[in-house]
């Protein structure tokens, strides 16, 4: 891991005046962690997402599972198929929330496309995005699906039953979401907070006593005990978007792809600084007070309370996989081809390698996780 790069304090940008406002404005001179990250991720004028610049891929800041080759679409394509097909495939919606560069759904729409097109002209795909800049590109991806395909912005999707039958996905959202930022201390518990230095004009963190029931009702709910000095992270808003989907899940699958762990592995020893994690030119650091809005924020996805999120709402059954294991009990190895021309670089020895790097890639094998669940 690299150092944290080195902040030009002189630099007031748009953001950070926000921000700045934000905080004196405020009764203690002092934000939760999470607002400030809200504005950085989320601003409509300045936040990383809604920038129009590039996130994703090589030119941007961050990869995802859908740019390891075309495999991931091509096996969520095959299970698609095996949930319609005993229904005769009449009217399978599939929605996905925050498709990023849409290069998700397109491989999902080529793979039924070319290998069950029985099922093709029965699908329509929900998109469920909140960025002009991303949904533009997600249509210039998806030249020659635009039949299948329907836009909505969340308030939309929020407002609509979208979910009569079929699947709700989400690629790597849930990590996004803002956190509560908790600190344990031998005199209680603290919620880290950002507060405005005016030495070097930039945000900085500070702490204050914890005093949200919502973070300690999470902490009690899932047994959570951390340590004196332990840092973690708290993502309220994940248990409540799994539980919004829930309600309006109807006979659909909800599969949440994302990286994170359970509980025992997020809050124990050997995570005593959290998992709070920048990444710029795909360069990862550990300090979220530099870069406001220009780089990318995340923290590892609470799967444990997901699932206790799913159940409440009525998700009673559940699956929780390694991306690994997802991928083989689904069929990635009969992706597998014999390379007779014996190319390294011809598309069968790139989409073999692009096998194996999702099932043994260290990043991506075990650290990815597909949870499915279903009322």
């Amino acid at each position: 891991m690299s150092k944290s790069p080195k902040e030009n304090t002189n630099a007031l940008t748009p953001l950070l005046g926000k921000i700045r406002d934000k905080i004196e404005a405020s009764s203690r001179k002092a934000i939760p962690f999470s607002d400030y990250m809200e504005l950085c991720l989320y601003d409509p004028d300045w936040g990383y997402y809604m920038r129009n610049q590039v996130k994703i891929g090589k030119e941007g800041d961050f990869y995802t599972a859908a740019h390891v080759g075309s495999v991931l679409g091509e096996v969520l394509a095959g299970y698609i198929f095996k949930l319609a097909a005993p229904r005769g495939c009449p009217g399978f919606a599939i929605t996905e929330w925050g498709a990023g560069s849409g290069r998700l759904a397109s491989q999902l729409l080529d793979a039924i496309q070319t290998r069950y097109g029985e099922l093709y002209p029965h699908i329509t795909y929900y998109i469920v995005e909140k960025s002009p800049y991303h949904r533009q590109i997600q249509q210039d991806q998806l030249r020659g699906h635009e039949q299948r395909v329907v836009y909505l912005d969340p308030a939309q999707a929020d407002n609509e039953a979208l979910y009569p039958w079929g699947m709700v996905l989400s690629n790597e959202l849930l990590d996004a979401f803002p956190v509560h930022r908790l600190r344990q201390r031998r005199e209680g518990l603290m919620e880290l907070h950002v507060a405005w230095d005016e030495k070097t004009c930039s945000p900085m963190e500070t702490e204050l006593p914890c005093d949200n029931p919502l973070l300690i009702a999470y902490l009690q709910e899932g047994s959570i005990e951390l340590l004196d000095g332990q840092t973690a992270e708290v993502n309220l808003g994940a248990a409540l978007w799994i539980a919004g989907q829930a309600r309006r899940l109807g006979g659909s699958t909800l599969i949440t792809i994302d990286y994170g762990a359970t509980e025992e592995e997020l809050y124990g020893s050997a995570r005593m600084s959290g998992t709070l994690m920048c990444y710029k030119n795909h360069v990862g650091h550990e300090n979220p007070y530099i870069y406001a809005g220009e780089q990318d924020l995340t923290a590892h996805v609470d799967f444990s309370a997901c699932i206790r999120s799913g159940i409440a709402a009525g998700l009673k059954e559940w699956r929780l996989y390694t991306q690994k294991e997802f991928l083989l009990e689904h069929g990635i190895l009969d992706l597998l081809q014999d390379d007779a021309a014996n190319d390294p670089f011809g598309p069968v020895a790139r989409r073999n390698r692009a096998i194996r790097q999702l099932l043994l890639g260290d990043q991506m094998s075990e650290l990815f996780k597909v949870l499915i669940q279903n009322k």
